[in-house]
């Protein structure tokens, strides 16, 4: 079990630095924002790997919490994001005078 342990560790802190090289190298805000995103999901899958080792169901509401927040921000982002939705860009995308 401990090696399991090892391994999930090094794997989750490898998928943590490639995200942060990808927030600080990101060349758009967009990019930034899906890599803080994954690094949200990156912190739920570390969470649920402490709580299946040490076998303690104390962290699900956490975990609830952390994946709502996570789903709400990623539908905000797509939602105002320009580009998305309809062809004039998105909701705060200036309108065309004809």
């Amino acid at each position: 079990m401990i090696v399991v342990g090892v391994i999930v560790s090094v794997l989750l802190c490898a998928a943590t630095a490639l995200v942060l090289v990808r927030v600080v190298r990101g060349p758009t805000t967009l990019d930034r924002i899906v890599a803080v995103d994954v690094l949200l999901a990156v912190v739920v899958c570390a969470i649920a790997a402490e709580a299946a080792y040490t076998r303690d169901a104390t962290s699900l509401p956490i975990l609830v919490v952390l994946s709502i927040l996570g789903f709400i921000g990623s539908v905000s982002v797509a939602r105002f994001a320009p580009g998305s939705g309809s062809a004039s860009g998105g909701r705060f995308a200036p309108r065309s005078r004809r």
